[in-house]
C-alpha cells in the first residue's frame, strides 16, 4: 500500500491559491482592456469633435460657438487625462497581479515537484516489492520442481 503524500494538504492549498490568483489576474486584464477601450473611444470622439470644430471654423463661427467648442474640447481633454490615469493604474494593478500569479505558480510547482518525487519513490518501492515477490515465487516453484524430481 503506497504511503500518502504528507504535504497533500499544502499542495491542495497552493493549487487553490494559484487558481484564485489566475482568476484575479483574468479580472485585472479584463479591467485593463476595458479602460484602454474607453480611452480609445474618448480619443476618437475628441478627434471627431475637433474635426467638426475645424469645419465650423472654416464656415465662420460666432464668439459664443467658438468658446463652446473650446470648453467642450477642454472637458474631453480632461476626461482623456483622467482615463489615461485610470489606464496607467490598471496596467500597474495587472503587473502586480501577474507578479502574484507568478509567485503562486512557483510555489505550486515546488510542492508539485515534491509530490511527483514522492509518487515516483512509491512506485519504485512497489516495483521492488513486486519483483521480490516474483523472485520468491520463482524460487519456491523451482524448489518444488527440484524436490518432486528427486
Amino acid at each position: 500500500m503506497p504511503e500518502k503524500f504528507t504535504l497533500q494538504p499544502l499542495l491542495d492549498l497552493m493549487q487553490e491559491r494559484t487558481d484564485e490568483a489566475t482568476r484575479q489576474l483574468g479580472q485585472l486584464i479584463a479591467a485593463e482592456q476595458n479602460a484602454k477601450g474607453r480611452l480609445q473611444l474618448l480619443s476618437q470622439y475628441r478627434e471627431e469633435y475637433a474635426q467638426r470644430f475645424r469645419e465650423a471654423q472654416a464656415q465662420g463661427l460666432t464668439l459664443q460657438s467658438w468658446q463652446n467648442y473650446q470648453e467642450f474640447l477642454a472637458r474631453i481633454d480632461e476626461a482623456i487625462t483622467q482615463q489615461d490615469n485610470i489606464v496607467a493604474a490598471s496596467e500597474q494593478k495587472t503587473a502586480e497581479g501577474q507578479q502574484r500569479w507568478q509567485e503562486q505558480h512557483t510555489r505550486l510547482k515546488a510542492i508539485d515537484t515534491l509530490s511527483v518525487r514522492h509518487w515516483k519513490a512509491q512506485d519504485k518501492k512497489a516495483n521492488k516489492l513486486e519483483q521480490k515477490q516474483l523472485d520468491e515465487f520463482s524460487i519456491r516453484s523451482y524448489q518444488r520442481v527440484k524436490d518432486s524430481g528427486q
